[in-house]
């Protein structure tokens, strides 16, 4: 997939600033506390994961740092840039593509990127030769007359970035970009952000996908009910677990109560039952009680089909973190309201 146009309106010098620097960043709902004093520092050209369940406080986080809402409290600054009395010199630097699609679906593909060109002012030629661009590199030149209602989810996506990126920022929010999304359309908005991010844009990345951070961040933040509870690459928060982590898979389901008590008593450490009700899990430090584990399994007569022993997760990583599993979202922060 050629996208070598991406990113071909030059951009403002940012210099040796941090591109998101917040401290003690606060918003209130009523007596909510959506956000509860978040810390960032993001350098300037990095991918950063901002990860976490549903109603953690990502997509409040970045509507503070997008000027969208004032902090209740703390403060942040894009490119040095204060968030609140310097919001026109954020709003130049920044593009916020959100959970949902911006575009106009009663237009065509290029009639929208056309559209957010002349509102950016540009003339009509530089309009029509700049949606034109952006429609090859993101695979949708043979759409670029159909209207937008008639796109595929992943189409309608890449359209979304493509808008955000009319004029290419320094800082791109990408809130949940590929919530919905089919394999292969996540797979060509991820080579859109690593193709961004290789041509100097900075982007701010929220997911709830684990493998998602895993693959493109270069450090991620994990975020629970509103705080930031862990921050680093996904090497450093792995390691952050423990040693290990033992997989097992069952032959027969049925026989997951008992293999469960064996192993939480040999391994003298609590199991994660996984979502395949053949599957266990567990954060090991010592590798000779896996083989004795193992073993009293085999006596216990309960047979396995795979086991594996290795680095943990990324989902191991939240579980430890959290007390839960990233998929058990919790959906109790009203991020939509406006106090």
């Amino acid at each position: 997939m050629e996208r070598d146009k991406v990113v071909s309106i030059e951009r403002g010098s940012s210099g040796s600033e941090l591109a998101v620097h917040a401290e003690g960043l606060v918003r209130n709902f009523g007596d909510n506390a959506a956000v509860d004093g978040v810390d960032l520092k993001v350098a300037p050209g990095e991918i950063y994961g901002f990860l976490g369940p549903n109603g953690a406080g990502k997509t409040t986080t970045i509507r503070m740092l997008a000027t969208l809402l004032p902090p209740s409290s703390g403060s942040a600054g894009i490119f040095g840039h204060d968030i609140v009395r310097e919001a026109d010199e954020v709003r130049s630097r920044v593009s916020l593509t959100g959970q949902f699609a911006s575009v106009d679906e009663d237009l065509t593909g290029g009639e929208n990127l056309v559209l957010i060109a002349r509102l950016l002012g540009h003339s009509r030629r530089e309009s029509k030769a700049r949606a034109a661009e952006l429609l090859e590199a993101f695979e949708l030149s043979e759409a670029a007359s159909r209207q937008v209602k008639k796109y595929s989810g992943g189409m309608r996506r890449r359209l979304d970035i493509a808008a955000s990126i009319v004029v290419t920022p320094d800082l791109l929010f990408l809130d949940e970009p590929t919530t919905g999304l089919d394999p292969r359309s996540r797979n060509q908005v991820w080579d859109i952000i690593r193709t961004l991010a290789s041509e100097g844009t900075t982007v701010l990345l929220t997911t709830q996908y684990l493998d998602e951070a895993d693959r493109l961040a270069d450090r991620i933040a994990v975020i629970d009910h509103g705080k930031v509870i862990a921050e680093g690459t996904p090497g450093e928060l792995k390691a952050s677990v423990g040693a290990g982590a033992l997989h097992v898979r069952l032959a027969d389901p049925e026989s997951r109560p008992e293999a469960n008590r064996i192993l939480s008593h040999s391994l003298g450490a609590s199991m994660h039952l996984e979502s395949d009700p053949a599957a266990l899990s567990a954060r090991v430090s010592d590798p000779e009680k896996v083989a004795h584990a193992l073993a009293e399994l085999s006596r216990s007569g309960i047979a396995i089909t795979d086991f594996a022993l290795g680095q943990p997760s990324l989902d191991e990583v939240f579980l430890a973190l959290t007390g839960r599993p990233a998929e058990d979202e919790e959906a109790d922060e009203k991020e939509e309201e406006v106090a």
